[in-house]
């Protein structure tokens, strides 16, 4: 004896389910996503070494000891005076005639440094002219930074556009079990009277066994079901890390109609992040142009230094503590392929301009695309609207027929399958116009917008 369908699925009646609409799906997605943390990792890595870039203007001040040792220490005598005295001086001849500088020497040798030598002293070095270097470092970071935020805004586009698949392809599971469960329950009925029909020899044995082989196809069908609305609700709940299976309060639904289709192609020109990068990889070359350019200019800088620490010997004394001045480096002779690089951070500025374009025909295409098949899908749900009320009105007028020996069971089944068929085709349209809707929104910069066409201009899609 067949079994009874169950009133609704096994998963449905389960207690633990955890209800969420979409737009609160959404902001579960933008706050507990780690990919969606890791850009933001990103830009704040981004904007702490743009903020590292403008310490390029402060001065550089290090502080320095050293040890040092001598093989001797340094000694100044008379007769190394004399010797370096000019030609033509008569003093130094003459004390050398009458042997008197030789023994001066013990006498006035004066010791200028010790063997062992400690020093320490602060350096300042202060960039004035740098050719436009640190400019350009400083651009390329904030080229850097830009990229790194529209990455992130590029990840919660994707990221929407798979909430919309994992949210709503759920949705979509629970009213094909349903219908499965409708279809099942409809045939249970069918089978119930072809048995009663059997038993009065109004109808074949093959008639009801027709009919129970339909209906254990049926119960088979929802069982499938039930196991794929499983396993759709295992990826939704994995995607919003909940503790328990996630159910959808949103249904699916569509629109009347949808803007023109200018208004989406403008839209997604204006704003898209895609765009935006390019942009932010263009500055970053122009920026290695300026900076490859610099290297063609001389570098002026102020330099300061002053001892800390000072032997206690004559050399020590007679040095300045303290020093200042002006440095100029000018490069006559470069290695680092300086014109070669410039021209190369040009082409990528070239690179980027006919990637931008690119991408703009790109973004066209894909957003009319898009916008067609969303019409497409409308189109498809509301033409079907007619033939799910052919269909139920076939069934009705199969079953009266074969409760009155006029049809036979395969037509019921038939009609049963056929409304069951209309129903999925009509939820399978239904759905495929939520994803486009939400690909269109997402890639225009139109998020926030999803709420308006859902709760406002949307028509609920009934299982």
């Amino acid at each position: 004896m067949a079994e009874a369908p169950p009133a609704q699925s096994a998963v449905v009646a389960q207690t633990r389910q955890q209800p969420v609409t979409f737009l609160d799906a959404w902001q579960v997605v933008l706050r507990e996503s780690d990919a969606l943390a890791a850009e933001q990792a990103n830009i704040d890595r981004a904007m702490h070494l743009q903020d590292a870039a403008k310490d390029l203007y402060l001065p550089k001040i290090t502080a320095s000891a050293n040890y040092t040792r001598l093989d001797s220490p340094v000694e100044i005598k008379p007769s190394d005076l004399l010797e370096s005295m000019p030609a033509g001086d008569t003093l130094g001849p003459l004390l050398g005639q009458l042997g008197i500088a030789g023994k001066l020497d013990p006498l006035f040798t004066s010791q200028l440094t010790e063997r062992d030598i400690f020093s320490s002293s602060i350096r300042a070095i202060w960039p004035i002219f740098t050719g436009g270097r640190i400019s350009a470092a400083q651009d390329a970071a904030s080229g850097k930074t830009q990229e790194a935020k529209y990455m992130l805004a590029m990840k919660q586009q994707a990221k929407f556009e798979d909430l919309s698949k994992f949210y709503f392809g759920v949705a979509l599971t629970q009213q094909v079990l349903q219908t499965r469960i409708d279809v099942e329950a409809g045939l249970l009925e069918h089978f119930e009277h072809a048995k009663k029909l059997q038993q009065q020899g109004q109808i074949a044995k093959v008639e009801r066994l027709q009919a129970e082989a339909a209906y254990d196809k049926a119960r088979v069908e929802r069982q499938k079901a039930e196991r794929g609305l499983e396993i759709a609700q295992v990826a939704l709940t994995k995607l919003l890390k909940l503790p328990q299976p996630a159910t959808p309060s949103t249904a699916l639904f569509t629109n009347v109609s949808l803007p023109p289709l200018d208004g989406f192609v403008q839209a997604t020109l204006a704003g898209y992040p895609g765009l935006y990068i390019l942009d932010a990889k263009k500055k970053q070359a122009s920026a290695l142009i300026d900076a490859e350019k610099g290297k063609y200019y001389p570098e002026v800088y102020l330099y300061g230094n002053y001892q800390l620490h000072e032997e206690d010997t004559l050399a020590a004394k007679t040095a300045p503590d303290w020093a200042v001045g002006v440095g100029v480096n000018i490069p006559l002779l470069d290695n680092s392929g300086r014109s070669g690089k410039v021209q190369a951070a040009r082409s990528a500025v070239t690179q980027v301009t006919h990637l931008r374009a690119q991408a703009e025909q790109d973004l066209s295409v894909l957003v009319e695309k898009t916008y067609r098949e969303a019409l497409q899908s409308l189109e498809e749900y509301n033409g079907l609207a007619s033939s799910l009320a052919l269909a139920e009105e076939n069934l009705r007028l199969r079953e009266l027929a074969f409760n009155q020996g006029l049809s036979t069971s395969v037509d019921v089944v038939d009609a049963q399958l056929y409304i069951a068929g209309v129903r999925t085709q009509r939820a399978a349209a239904a759905y495929q116009y939520v994803i486009s809707l939400s690909r269109l929104l997402a890639v225009s910069g139109n998020i926030n917008q999803f709420k308006q066409y859902q709760q406002y201009q949307g028509v609920e899609v009934q299982s």
